[in-house]
């Protein structure tokens, strides 16, 4: 099955934590997807965007990368704005919602308590982001949004933080692919002015011209 490397199993064990959360989540709310969410797009993209975890009332409900939450809203309309996708997103996984030339994947594939991975689990899933990099054979830019995401791709990628830091904005060549930096699209961020949705274009609008070169 194309991307079952990159995905935990379903009652994925790895993290004893989340493990415990998702159960307890799967009592509460059987009516959820509440296991590992899995990467999101075609393998044959060229962009990949890395995000924290799935949201608990967003990914962990729907099984898909951003949807039922704040941050798919920006993300999506911006990614329809620079043709990375098509149709209309509804906040649910059987909308009309397409990616163009490219795919998401999340650092950890789990939903966290409080939205807060620990530095255990983070380094756990690696191994599903290096696989979620690694099968994508036009991978030729990767967009992290947030801090985490970045520094465990960075890792994932086989590079030294020092050798591609984080910042709002910055790109790194990292041998074939160009790593993109954004602030996290979560609603706390952009209600709070640390992004703005013209901050969050213009990263897309960098990796759209990069692509198009």
């Amino acid at each position: 099955m194309p991307g079952a490397l990159s995905t935990p199993a379903h009652d994925c064990p790895l993290c004893p934590r989340l493990q415990a959360f998702r159960e307890n989540l799967r009592g509460l709310h059987p009516d959820w997807f509440n296991a590992p969410v899995p990467a999101f797009g075609p393998l044959s993209a060229r962009l990949l965007i890395v995000g924290l975890a799935p949201g608990m009332q967003g990914a962990n409900r729907t099984g898909r990368p951003f949807t039922g939450d704040y941050a798919g809203d920006l993300l999506y309309e911006t990614l329809s704005h620079y043709g990375f996708a098509r149709g209309a997103y509804e906040e649910r996984a059987d909308d009309t919602l397409e990616l163009v030339d490219a795919r998401i994947a999340n650092a950890v594939h789990c939903v966290p308590p409080e939205n807060k991975p620990t530095t255990v689990e983070i380094k756990t899933c690696r191994s599903f982001l290096t696989a979620a990099i690694t099968e994508m054979p036009k991978l030729r830019a990767i967009v992290v949004l947030g801090r985490i995401a970045h520094d465990s791709t960075v890792t994932a990628l086989g590079t030294k933080r020092s050798a591609a830091p984080f910042g709002h904005g910055n790109r790194a060549d990292v041998g074939t692919v160009a790593l993109f930096s954004s602030y996290h699209c979560s609603r706390y961020n952009t209600n709070t002015g640390v992004l703005t949705p013209e901050m969050f274009r213009a990263v897309f609008a960098a990796v759209r011209a990069y692509l198009d070169n």
